[in-house]
This record gives structure tokens, C-alpha cells and sequence, in this order.
């Protein structure tokens, strides 16, 4: 039933008429071009089983059935005609179908053959930027979100868009049978219901007092902050009048109503509605004073795009819509968006590289700017239509709807969501590679630290020496890596929104660095008034432990140092401690101790004299340092 709110109307893609046509298929082109799908599809199955089928049958009952979500027979007929068309579009939408219906692998060549045909085209770049993304969205949001059909809500008719507000539940339904049946899918018409909604449970479900409902579609739908003002979508129809552009077919529009003694009345049309094209779907700024909307208006990048419009003072009262631009809309459908109290917007696509239906992604307002979409990942998206996402960011609750288990055509169905771990995330692909001949390095341990050197993840590097990482947005983290008989290396990698950065470690081979009388080995350091080994020790004296292993020979002096803070005799002893640790640490990772020989110097000599230290400077004389020894071979 939400494919009314897609916005597409003129739908068949371009493939021409036949000059001869039976009778079944004139009458399913009729019921085609009314937008009565179920009844088109229908007839041209008639026609295609009495043998009347041709390129334009197989193109209008593949677009009829992609409009009304019947995948599987969408597919079946994308699947002929991908095989004589060379349309783009009919590979796009066959991709699509096959994703929808768990085909993944399948789909990608068909994406492929899109990208090639139309590589401007802003899904083409999406898909060549990520051509690997489906493994990545099935696994970033399983430990996300927890999703639950509601209970007490749903019925056997479409059901979606459910929002609290001043704790009311708002939802849209076709549950009212009593009046006109839409034929595009064979349901009623929309209405907007309210409800009682208290831990989780619905009561006493209504229809929206007042004067919002029609006898057509009436939803989606958005309340202001404060609860007086609601947004919605409706047909082309006000004050009884039942209006159609030049095509014969009714728009979407906007309408406002204000809540006087419990009745939404005072319906006004915004003003930037339009008789030849859809606006829809309204969603408020937490402010109050944006109104972002779906619209399908000339100019656009796409099938449908998404807008903002300035709310001004006075009633009924707005700015121009601004286009959101190329970061959010595609050339695809953009659709049902919501900002929530952060201000962040989440909205449905099926431009954006996603799995096969309506995906609904996200995007962080950052300094008033919205980050680049992030698909939500599954639970929360599957391979049907996942939309009208509403989330509260103080409790992490909300609702999404989704025909994923619908049992019937055109069966939408509200589901509750639980947001358990924040939704912005970056992917850091991370490559090890030699150093010298740029070769992947296989089995090597590669760990991610955030800034203070603790570790959060470590994984080993597949045969193409690679490793992914999955982090929240906006942190600062390290990777280190190690390998036997290399050099231990780390990258430091900036805090960003980006959805996927690329990482490559490079890790000089010992032969390359190492002799048996140049090692070079960097200070490690100690916090104040103690003598444990830090991580970021630890990472460095791994080094001497693989060239003591290379170079059997090789033995290390320690010479172990503090800062000017306490007695002398007391920083004597810490001195000495520091020197013992490190040494333990050493030969607890298989390097014999007679190898080894450690001191303490107290604080007699420091790496930065100084009488008033900084604390940087404290830093950099709690420290052990390292001195090379050889045994000289003599000759017999």
C-alpha cells in the first residue's frame, strides 16, 4: 500500500508498443496506464498464456508487478527481458528483484552490467566505490538493533508510520473496509488512527479525530514539536473536490491541520503543492521550523528526491523547498524521511546501494550538514520494503515498517525497534603488506587500539593479507600490526565519517633493518611512580624479541631511567625495578636471560634536563633504553 507514497507514477521503462495487440492486452494496458496493477497483471497473464506475448507485454507485467512488490514474479520477467533489452533500468530493477529474494550473488553481475551502461549514473558510482557492500550491510547492523513485529496493531490490511507524540501513537492504516477499495493493490483507502500506547501495549485504537480523514488516501504524516501542528499527505482532493493533472492521474500533496479541543481541523494546502507532481511524506526538524518532504517536482535528481523547506511565521507560511542534493538523493526513490531530536535524518531508498526493496538509511547531522548515507543494515532492513523509520534518541525505542512478512499483497506491517549500539559506524579495511616487495603478508596479527593504546579487536589477516574492522564514528583509533621475522609497524588512523576507509600497513622485513651491530630499537616508557610495562612498550620490545630471535648473537643491555621527582635514593630503586620489568618481559617471550643485562640510573641522567619539568618532559625521562652488544668471535 506505501508504493502510493513512492511517488512514481509513470513507470514503464521506455520499450516500444507493439502496432498489433489482442484484445486482452489493450484491456491490460488500460487497467496499466489507470495504475491498476493487480487487475494488469492479471489480464496480461491471460494474454501471455494464450501466446500474446511480446517485448512490451514483458516489460508493462515486469514493471507491474516491481510497482506492487510481487518479487518473485517481477524477477521472472526482469529475468526475460534482461536477456533481450538494453535498457539499464531493466538490469537495475532485475538486480533489485533477485536481491530481494536472497539472490545476492546472482545480483551482482546484473549491477555489474548497470554500472558499465551507465557509469555517471550515482548508483553505478555507489556500486563501484563498494562492489563488495552485501556482505558488509547483512553484518553491520545484527548487534545494532533488536526488531519485533508489534503486537495489538497489525491487521490482514496495510499498516505503517507509526510515531508517539505527547503520548498518543499515531499510525496510518487501510483497515476501514466500509469505503472505496484502491485498485492499484485491492485495499482500502489510507486513514490516519490514534492510540493509547503504554509499556508497549496498544488500546484503544481510533480514527484521527477531526477533520483529516478522507474518503481517499489520507497519511503519511508528521506532528510539530509541540504537539499542534500535523503534516500530512493526502490525494489530490479539498473541499470535495477530487482533482487529476493533465494525465488523468491524482498527485500527492501536503496539507496542515491544528489541534483545536482534541479534533484535528483548519486543513489549509501548503503552498508549494502542484497538481502535476507528488509531495509527500512530511517530517518536522526538532526546532520546529524545517519541514523536510518527498517529492517527485521537476528538477530533481531522481524518481523521487528529498526536500527542505523553511517554516516560517504565520500560519501556512513557507520558504522555497531546497533540493537535499547528490549526498542524499539518486536517481532512484528517496522517500519517507524523519529527523530525529539530534536533528539526524533517516530516510527509505532503493537508489543507494541496499538489498533489493525500499533500505532505510541514516545520516548524522554534523554542524548542520548530514553526513553521507549509511545503509542500517539487517535487522532493520530486509530484502522487501523496510520505511518509515521513527526513533526516539533518549530511549532508543521506535518503530519501522516493513512488508517482510506480509501474507497478502500490499500488507505493510509496524514492527518495534530497540537501537542497542550507535548506528554510525566505519569500516577500516585494512591490507598488511612486505615492505620491500609489496607482497600481502598471510597470518599476520593485526590489532585496533584506540588513542591510549588500548586494544579493541585483533584478528589475523587472510591469504590476501587483509583484515576488516568495524568502529563507531568519529574515534581516533590505532592498527598495529606483527608478523614473524618483520618489524612490528602501526598507523595512526584520524577520527572520520566516511563509510569505509583504506588502511595499508607496510612491514619491513628484518633483513632489511637489521644487522647484527645496528638495531634499532626505540626507548620505551613508564608512567609516573611505576614500573609495569605499558602496551605501548610491550608493542616495541616485541621488536628486540624477533631480532634476538633472527640474530642468535645479539645481546641487549638495559639501562633503565625517572624523572627528577622523589629522593634520589627512592628513584634509584624505581630505576631499578624498571630495569628488571623490562627484562622479564623479554625473557617471558622466550629470549634466554643471559642474553640480557639490565640497570638502573636513577634520575643522574635524563633525556631532558630540566628543574621545572613539563609534564611532557617527565614523560620523556621515565624511560628504559636499550644498547646493542655482540660477543667478538676470536680466532683459534
Amino acid at each position: 500500500m506505501k508504493k502510493l507514497y513512492i511517488l512514481i507514477i509513470s513507470l514503464t521503462l521506455g520499450l516500444n508498443v507493439a502496432m498489433a495487440q489482442s484484445t486482452l492486452v489493450k484491456k491490460a494496458d488500460k487497467y496499466y496506464s489507470r495504475l491498476q496493477y493487480v487487475k494488469a497483471t492479471e489480464t496480461y497473464e491471460k494474454a501471455i498464456a494464450n501466446g500474446d506475448a511480446d517485448d512490451h507485454v514483458y516489460q508493462n507485467i515486469a514493471d507491474a508487478y516491481y510497482q506492487i512488490f510481487d518479487t518473485k514474479n517481477a524477477e521472472k520477467y526482469y529475468a526475460i527481458l534482461a536477456t533481450k533489452s538494453d535498457d539499464p533500468e531493466v538490469f537495475y530493477r532485475y538486480a533489485q528483484m533477485l536481491k530481494a529474494n536472497g539472490k545476492y550473488e546472482q545480483s551482482t553481475p546484473w549491477m555489474e552490467k548497470f554500472a558499465n551502461m551507465k557509469p555517471a549514473d550515482h548508483r553505478a558510482m555507489k556500486f563501484r566505490e563498494m562492489p563488495n557492500y552485501l556482505p558488509r550491510i547483512l553484518e553491520r547492523g545484527k548487534d545494532k538493533f533488536v526488531v519485533n513485529e508489534m503486537q495489538n496493531i497489525n491487521t490482514e490490511y496495510s499498516d505503517f508510520d507509526a510515531q508517539l507524540n505527547k503520548g498518543k501513537l499515531y499510525f496510518v492504516s487501510a483497515r476501514d473496509t466500509r469505503g472505496k477499495i484502491y485498485e492499484w493493490d485491492k485495499q482500502p483507502f489510507l486513514d490516519i488512527y490514534q492510540a493509547d500506547y503504554k509499556d508497549g501495549t496498544v488500546s484503544n485504537i481510533e480514527k484521527l479525530p477531526g477533520d483529516v480523514n478522507t474518503k481517499y488516501h489520507d497519511g503519511t504524516f508528521a506532528i510539530s514539536p509541540d504537539g499542534k501542528t500535523m503534516y500530512f499527505t493526502r490525494d489530490n482532493y479539498a473541499d470535495r473536490t477530487y482533482k487529476t493533472d493533465t494525465t488523468g492521474i491524482s498527485r500527492l500533496k501536503l496539507f496542515s491541520a491544528k489541534l483545536i479541543n482534541g479534533e484535528w481541523t483548519d486543513i489549509r494546502e501548503l503552498p508549494f503543492n502542484n497538481d502535476n507532481y507528488s509531495v509527500g511524506h512530511p517530517a518536522v526538524s526538532p526546532d520546529g521550523k524545517k519541514l523536510y518532504f518527498s517529492s517527485d517536482m521537476p528538477g530533481g535528481l531522481g524518481q523521487s528526491d528529498l526536500y527542505v523547506v523553511d517554516i516560517k511565521r504565520g500560519r501556512n507560511n513557507f520558504g522555497n523547498p531546497v533540493n537535499l542534493g547528490p549526498n542524499i538523493n539518486t536517481e532512484g526513490r528517496e522517500s519517507f524521511p524523519f529527523i530525529s531530536k539530534k536533528g539526524d535524518l533517516y530516510f527509505s531508498s532503493d537508489g543507494h546501494l541496499g538489498l533489493g526493496g525500499l533500505d532505510v538509511f541514516g545520516c548524522r547531522n554534523v554542524d548542520g550538514k548530514f553526513s553521507r548515507p549509511r545503509n542500517l543494515g539487517v535487522p532493520l532492513n530486509s530484502g522487501k520494503d523496510d520505511f518509515a523509520i521513527y526513533i526516539d534518541d533518549d530511549t532508543k525505542d521506535g518503530f519501522i515498517s516493513s512488508n517482510r512478512n506480509a501474507s497478502r499483497l500490499g500488507d505493510d506491517n509496524i514492527y518495534t525497534i530497540k537501537n542497542i549500539k550507535p548506528v554510525c559506524d566505519v569500516l577500516i579495511s585494512t591490507t598488511i603488506v612486505d615492505a620491500k616487495t609489496g607482497k600481502a603478508i598471510p597470518q599476520a596479527s593485526v590489532t585496533l587500539t584506540d588513542k591510549q593504546g588500548n586494544p579493541i579487536k585483533t584478528k589475523l589477516t587472510d591469504n590476501e593479507g587483509h583484515v576488516d574492522f568495524l568502529i563507531e564514528c568519529d574515534k581516533d583509533v590505532v592498527v598495529e600490526a606483527r608478523a614473524e621475522e618483520y618489524e612490528n609497524n602501526k598507523v595512526n588512523v584520524a577520527a572520520t565519517d566516511d563509510e569505509e576507509v583504506d588502511v595499508k600497513v607496510a612491514l619491513n622485513p628484518i633483513e632489511k633493518i637489521i644487522t647484527p651491530r645496528e638495531l634499532d630499537i626505540n626507548t620505551i616508557y613508564f608512567d609516573f611512580d611505576k614500573w609495569n610495562i605499558r602496551r605501548d612498550a610491550a608493542f616495541e620490545l616485541d621488536k628486540v624479541v624477533e631480532a634476538m630471535k633472527k640474530y642468535e648473537d645479539i645481546k641487549i643491555h638495559i639501562v633503565s631511567h625517572t624523572d627528577i621527582r622523589g629522593t634520589e635514593k627512592y628513584n634509584q630503586q624505581l630505576s631499578e625495578k624498571r630495569a628488571k620489568s623490562t627484562m622479564e618481559y623479554i625473557v617471558s617471550k622466550g629470549i634466554d636471560a643471559s642474553r640480557l643485562t639490565a640497570e638502573g640510573k636513577g634520575e643522574s641522567e635524563p633525556a631532558v634536563k630540566c628543574t621545572r619539568c613539563t609534564k611532557e618532559q617527565h614523560q620523556l625521562n621515565r624511560r628504559s633504553e636499550f644498547l646493542i652488544v655482540t660477543e667478538e668471535k676470536t680466532n683459534e
